[in-house]
């Protein structure tokens, strides 16, 4: 019976692999000189988890399941969670601020789409234990540096708040304001038609529907957009919301990354527990996929999960997102899927088998990428393949050449033979590799 993968996952060839791994690492390096350290959660957790965070309804868009001791258990839909639970199990005494990052997959029940899997991988950082503008700052500006470590350089990072969205809901009367704030963040997935007649659905009025649709409107450069929130909003909360926002906005310059930052005052982000200010990231792209990733503060989260109340900052890379646009725009490097070196020995005696491992066992041990002929291929055969590798050079190992101490090296390119003394043949391929 021939049984094929499940439905939103994906299987990774080794070139597909290798890409990955490059965006991984530049992302990784990038994390670490914000003195970032990576830790990792389990791959499921206890679904009260989750429930606490957003309510029962989010089950339905996890991988909840009852385990054979009867646990209800979930695959994790994201880290943040798991991150907030690790820390008041243990962390909740350590020194602030906590600065952890993570690179890991999700899982999420959700219907495969451009850039959306069931299964998917995200790269992150949580700040922890600073309430402080400056926390939001530096997230901030690694979030833009991180995209920038790929080679993207178009794309915007768009800052809103979720204070002065629930200020809003507030002055329009609305009572369901979480709803309104789902609604809102999808916006971009509507036409303007669905998104008028879902805001009817709270009993707005015609201005009040005119009112969202302006709001929503309200973006573009911090020194457009600021002063048009000043006189949108009014209240002692919104107006110190506006004033962290100016703050943020001046840190990001001096961070060197406020030419990636707009104000963008519809964002609500997908969560409930956000608590001030929020972002996303867009790069304009022919592929279907809007944000590429996302974050905010968060200064509930923790006490929600039995914590001491602890101020957090965080956001999440989506890498499924990413790396299809970096391939799009050819940003990717090509990647080298071959050995450097292949080792054939000629003929099947044991003594020459025994010589070819160990050359291949030398040069691996000096650095190089090495591979050494098991299938027992005649040498015409093996050098085909080697040609159809691409592979640079081969070291071939015969029984005459053994009998004076000596292989012979192959450059594949030219076709040039050199006898070289088997002691010599490390330094031989280090100086023609420049290693």
């Amino acid at each position: 019976m021939r049984i094929e993968r499940v439905k939103g996952t994906r299987d990774f060839l080794s070139e597909e692999m290798a890409k990955r791994r490059w965006v991984f690492e530049r992302i990784r390096e990038t994390f670490e000189r914000y003195n970032f350290r990576e830790v990792l959660t389990p791959t499921f957790e206890y679904t009260d988890l989750f429930r606490l965070r957003s309510g029962e309804e989010v089950v339905k868009q996890l991988y909840a399941f009852t385990d054979k001791g009867g646990r209800d258990v979930s695959l994790r839909p994201d880290m943040t969670s798991s991150v907030a639970r690790l820390y008041v199990n243990r962390f909740q005494n350590a020194p602030k601020p906590v600065k952890w990052y993570y690179i890991a997959n999700m899982f999420r029940y959700e219907e495969p789409q451009s850039g959306r899997f069931r299964e998917f991988w995200q790269a992150g950082v949580e700040l922890i234990g600073s309430d402080k503008v400056e926390a939001d700052a530096e997230v901030i500006a690694l979030f833009a540096q991180s995209y920038l470590a790929t080679g993207l350089e178009d794309f915007t990072v768009n800052i809103g708040n979720r204070v002065l969205l629930d200020e809003f809901a507030r002055m329009l009367g609305v009572r369901d304001d979480i709803g309104l704030m789902r609604l809102i963040d999808k916006k971009d997935k509507l036409s303007r038609e669905e998104f008028v007649d879902a805001l009817k659905d709270f009993g707005l009025s015609d201005e009040g529907i005119e009112k969202v649709l302006s709001l929503v409107e309200i973006k573009g450069k911090p020194d457009e957009v600021l002063p048009m929130a000043e006189e949108l909003f009014t209240s002692g909360e919104a107006r110190a919301e506006i004033d962290r926002l100016y703050e943020l906005v001046d840190l990001l310059d001096a961070y060197g990354v406020s030419k990636w930052v707009r104000i963008d005052l519809g964002i609500a982000r997908g969560f409930d527990y956000y608590t001030s200010v929020v972002f996303e990231a867009i790069a304009p792209n022919d592929l279907g996929i809007g944000s590429i990733g996302g974050g905010g503060r968060y200064d509930n989260l923790i006490e929600v999960f039995g914590g001491k109340p602890t101020p957090a900052t965080g956001f999440a890379i989506g890498l499924e997102r990413l790396i299809p646009i970096l391939e799009w725009k050819g940003l990717l490097p090509e990647m080298k899927l071959r050995p450097e070196v292949y080792v054939i020995p000629i003929g099947q005696g044991r003594v020459v088998k025994k010589a070819a491992i160990e050359v291949v066992s030398a040069l691996r041990g000096a650095g190089v990428e090495a591979d050494v002929e098991l299938t027992g291929r005649k040498l015409r055969k093996a050098l085909d393949y080697a040609g159809r590798l691409g592979i640079s050079f081969v070291v071939l190992v015969g029984r005459k050449d053994l009998e004076e101490g000596r292989v012979t090296v192959r450059n594949m390119e030219t076709g040039e033979q050199k006898a070289v003394e088997i002691e010599g043949v490390v330094d031989e391929m280090a100086e023609r590799l420049g290693l």
